[in-house]
């Protein structure tokens, strides 16, 4: 079914170009970054994680959330879903793929990767972090293109196919709580150091990977004449408006516990984040549009009126997106860093390199998207 990828109107071969014009721009400055070291990004002594773990962080969310496909339809057998199951997977698929990107690229020496397997440590989260990300991404590629093919042949699944289904919507669950205890079981600190921290992952995770999706359904029934369905979208719909508020609930208590105990340690990080510490506003800046969106996202998703216009329901998902893309994204990493143990605050700015490094990751995975996608529309169409 390759070959499906490779042909297609000029619109969708200009697209496929740009994409991997993205890609060689990002890997020119990454080998330069791999000549010089990561002392080309914005990153420091005492913020040691930026742009990349930020898109890492985002990224596993964005691919968990195809759990919120495969267990209604799977499970529950809610047939509305049947036509954009093998879409959430291929999402995941893209998710994942990026996910390990960033990770590799992120290590000023990418050789060292392989200590993780020469030599394992069950004892690290890390490990355990690349185990469940690269075994979640072999099972979406197996169970979406076995799936797939059968669509495309005519004929049911095969048989071993459901008990590996099954099997990922707890993984799913587990890429993304073990993520969260990457930061949470850093003792030193008090930003991550929450027991909430992998349910506010989860929640987080469940309403911008299917506001992502729904984005893509809209599109794809505008250019590809695939239509999703009403049903599928709108109960989408409700799920990105639930998970969203339970995000901002999980927020706000955070909020209140830190405020009301009135630990300082823990009172600066929130201090810093939301507005500013010491002068330094940047990140506060970004969380207050965080926040405007997400709200506004969210009242744009309650009323039944407004979700059920495309463009507004269009526009709420970008601000769903975009709105976690910064609180999960470099409001959750930096703030962890700033203030330091030693009380210090250390100024973090994305570099040109770094900038362009991170587009042609998230260019990769379009690309990706972009090719699983067209061989899924081309299937369909021959049916």
């Amino acid at each position: 079914m390759l070959e499906k990828a490779l042909k297609g109107s000029r619109g969708y071969g200009i697209w496929v170009a740009f994409l991997l014009l993205l890609v060689a721009v990002g890997f020119f400055f990454y080998l330069r970054q791999l000549d010089y070291g990561l002392g080309i990004t914005g990153m420091s002594r005492d913020i040691s994680w930026g742009l990349y773990i930020a898109q890492f962080t985002f990224l596993v969310g964005i691919a968990a959330s195809a759990v919120m496909l495969v267990l209604p339809y799977y499970l529950h057998d809610f047939k509305a879903f049947g036509k954009i199951t093998i879409l959430g997977e291929f999402l995941a698929v893209s998710a994942v793929t990026m996910c390990v990107t960033f990770v590799f690229i992120d290590l000023g020496r990418p050789d060292r990767v392989a200590n993780l397997f020469l030599y394992p440590s069950p004892r690290s989260v890390l490990f355990w972090d690349i185990i469940v990300l690269n075994g979640y991404l072999l099972l979406n590629i197996v169970t979406g293109w076995t799936v797939l093919e059968s669509d495309r042949k005519g004929v049911p699944p095969p048989a071993w196919v459901k008990p590996l289904i099954v099997l990922s919507i707890p993984w799913a669950v587990s890429i993304h709580t073990v993520t969260a205890f990457i930061y949470a079981g850093l003792p030193g600190r008090g930003f991550w150091l929450t027991a909430i921290m992998a349910p506010r992952f989860l929640a987080s995770a469940f309403a911008s990977g299917p506001a992502l999706l729904i984005l893509f359904c809209l599109i794809l029934r505008r250019f590809s004449l695939f239509d999703a369905g009403e049903k599928a979208i709108q109960t989408l719909v409700k799920i990105v408006a639930y998970a969203l508020a339970t995000s901002i609930f999980f927020v706000l208590v955070e909020i209140f516990t830190v405020f009301y105990s009135q630990i300082p340690g823990h009172m600066n990080h929130l201090t810093y984040l939301f507005a500013g510490l010491e002068g330094h506003h940047t990140i506060a800046r970004w969380m207050s549009v965080s926040a405007v969106t997400a709200l506004a996202s969210l009242i744009l998703l309650l009323i039944p009126r407004t979700r059920k216009n495309e463009s507004l329901l269009a526009l709420a998902c970008i601000g769903v997106f975009l709105s976690l893309w910064i609180e999960k994204g470099l409001g959750l990493v930096v703030t962890g860093f700033v203030p330091s143990p030693l009380e210090t605050i250390t100024n973090y700015t994305p570099t040109v390199p770094e900038m362009a490094v991170t587009i042609s990751v998230w260019a990769l995975g379009l690309l990706m998207i972009t090719l699983l996608y067209k061989i899924f529309i081309t299937v369909r169409k021959e049916e």
